[in-house]
């Protein structure tokens, strides 16, 4: 299901808190559900939110509750955000992910995104040190994935 509206930002609130050390809260969500291109596809398990703008687009965060992963919603969520960006003329897809994430390193690579930059020291970690964020891209038509 499409959000483009802050009526989900608390369901969206509370999968990331269950998803990530350092949750983003219902007002995060709910200011950025209420930004110009800004739209969330959701499942009960899970969302992943993006921006379009112009030809591009970019993941902000995609989010799986523990209990739900490892059975390919991550990968559907964002197959479903790269079709939706791509007909609201989005020709490329962007993240950022941390170094250290094996999983959702290997569920990029596995939708075809490829590494284009490092920042250096750009997540910190629940035990107060940092890791790198790995910057991803996706272009289409090339590389648009199938379902």
């Amino acid at each position: 299901m499409v959000s483009r509206g802050p009526e989900d930002a608390p369901l969206l609130a509370a999968v990331h808190l269950e998803a990530f050390h350092a949750p983003w809260d219902t007002a995060a969500f709910d200011s950025l559900l209420g930004q110009a291109g800004v739209f969330a596809i959701r499942a009960p398990d899970g969302f992943i939110l993006c921006r379009v703008v112009l030809d591009e687009a970019e993941i902000l965060t995609l989010a799986v509750r523990p209990s739900a992963r490892r059975a390919g919603l991550g990968a559907r969520l964002t197959q479903a955000a790269a079709e939706f960006a791509a007909r609201a003329g989005a020709e490329r897809l962007f993240l950022e992910v941390a170094e250290d994430n094996e999983a959702a390193r290997a569920l990029y690579a596995r939708l075809g995104f490829i590494q284009t930059g490092r920042r250096r020291n750009y997540y910190e970690k629940s035990d107060a040190s940092r890791v790198d964020a790995l910057l991803l891209e996706l272009a289409w038509p090339e590389r648009l994935p199938s379902r």
